[in-house]
């Protein structure tokens, strides 16, 4: 009975060495959609982009209205009017008391047109510093954009991570299942004692929990992929290459500071923020308008009527607002000084940014290299230990041991992949390089100055740019 047990032995460490093979190996199922194809899922589905975009076109419009401001303004008023009355007096002549009443019906209508030639050169100022408006938040919606595809890469990136982790998790649970009957089988024939048996089914009970917590990040991974993404992980596909960047932490700062949406906005902000103070100013200086009616009474008892207009030439301005105008422009300084102070704030935390991504780039770096080394030297490790207790020489233990040695730094390693993965679109995000067009990905082109030329002149609705207006904006809606 003995040679037939040995021989049982002998083959569930064969299949345990297979299964070995798969854990030590890349796991790689049939993948299909690839990290680009999922960023520009991400691209197409963000509410939050869709949000931004709605809020360009608000500011968009602050412009038209703006340029509204130095134009004539053309209105109506029209008016029916009954009045009634009774009025009375003492007569001499007649020696008493006469009353009489009188009612009268009558309707105007006049046209009322009217433009401010002169308020200080507020409303002017108030059309450039809407414009710097609009260019700071073009600049935070490219913000925005690297925000949906940083968190989409990081999304794929964790699939990958928990998927292949689930991978290692179940192949490490049959190996196990291998050692456990193993072990059994060596029992009955007095090789081992009880205790090893006893030592490999804790192990394998340990390495399920594993595999259900394993498990249970993934399906976390795949909701976070589903609300970064859109629709669902399946069949993801590792990028073959990581994207390329600047060689020198200097360089890359460099760069940043050149481009970074972030920079980009709020040097837009001050520019706004110092021609407030400037709009502020003009409020003290005065007002000259021209005002011209048209208009026609008739009465509707006699038939009589009246037309005529004005032309008036007004000017006004003020001479004490209790401190409130001086007070504005003391605000709107300080208001600026707090964006210039941003703006140094801005500077700082982009250099810092860089320097951070590229220190956990390196880190991530040299980590993947040192699991690599640890997985080539775990795996010689295991099958020398495997080997050894093939003779005797090594107990159940050591081999469940060097089992799971080899299984962390297979984990280990997979997480350095995809830490590093991550860390180098941080960099991308943090030079400012993390959108759509310099990823070069299949989406349709946004251009934010679209909307803008179709509002920035003011289009009345029943004009026929008024009317393209409204198609774009129809079609907005339908989306």
């Amino acid at each position: 009975m003995g040679k037939p047990v040995l021989g049982r032995i002998r083959n569930n460490m064969a299949r345990g060495a297979v299964c070995l093979v798969l854990l030590t190996g890349a796991v790689t199922p049939a993948w299909a959609d690839t990290l680009a194809e999922a960023l520009e899922a991400a691209y197409m589905n963000s509410g939050l982009l869709e949000q931004n975009r709605a809020t360009l076109r608000a500011a968009d419009e602050d412009v038209a209205q703006a340029l509204a401001e130095l134009r004539p303004v053309l209105r109506w008023t029209g008016n029916v009017q009954r009045s009634y009355g009774r009025s009375g007096s003492f007569s001499s002549s007649a020696g008493r008391f006469v009353q009489g009443g009188s009612v009268t019906n009558d309707a105007s209508i006049n046209l009322i047109a009217e433009i401010v030639l002169y308020a200080g050169g507020r409303n002017k100022l108030a059309l450039e510093a809407t414009k710097e408006q609009v260019l700071a938040t073009r600049a935070d919606l490219v913000a925005i954009e690297q925000q949906v595809l940083l968190r989409a890469a990081a999304a794929f990136m964790n699939i990958r991570r928990y998927s292949e982790t689930v991978g290692l998790r179940e192949n490490n649970v049959r190996v196990i299942q291998q050692e456990v009957r193993a072990a059994r089988d060596r029992f009955e024939v007095g090789e081992v004692t009880r205790t090893d048996v006893a030592l490999a089914e804790a192990r394998l009970a340990a390495a399920r929990a594993a595999l259900a917590a394993a498990q249970g990040d993934l399906l976390v991974a795949g909701e976070e992929y589903l609300a970064a993404v859109g629709k669902p992980p399946r069949n993801l596909i590792n990028p073959r290459s990581l994207p390329k960047l600047p060689g020198s932490v200097a360089d890359a700062k460099r760069q940043a500071l050149r481009q970074h949406p972030d920079l980009t906005a709020q040097q837009h902000s001050v520019t706004a923020a110092e021609l407030t103070i400037l709009i502020a100013e003009g409020a003290k200086k005065p007002t000259v308008s021209l005002q011209g009616s048209y208009g026609v009474t008739e009465d509707f008892d006699d038939g009589d009527f009246s037309h005529g207009g004005s032309i008036t030439l007004g000017a006004s301005g003020p001479i004490y607002s209790g401190g409130a105008l001086d007070s504005a422009v003391r605000k709107s300084v300080a208001n600026r000084d707090a964006a210039r102070g941003r703006l140094h704030v801005v500077l700082r935390q982009i250099e810092q940014n860089v320097g951070q991504a590229y220190a956990n780039l390196r880190v991530s770096q040299a980590n993947r290299t040192s699991f690599e080394e640890q997985v080539r030297a775990a795996t010689v490790a295991f099958q020398g230990v495997r080997e050894e207790a093939k003779l005797g020489a090594r107990t159940t233990l050591d081999v469940l041991d060097a089992e799971q040695e080899l299984l962390d730094a297979r984990a280990s390693l997979i997480s350095a992949q995809v830490d590093e993965a991550i860390a180098s679109y941080q960099v991308l995000s943090s030079l400012g390089l993390l959108t759509a067009e310099a990823l070069h990905l299949n989406v349709p082109v946004f251009d934010p100055a679209a909307y803008y030329n179709m509002v920035k002149t003011a289009p009345r609705a029943r004009s026929k740019q008024g009317a393209e207006l409204d198609r774009v904006l129809k079609a907005l809606g339908k989306e």
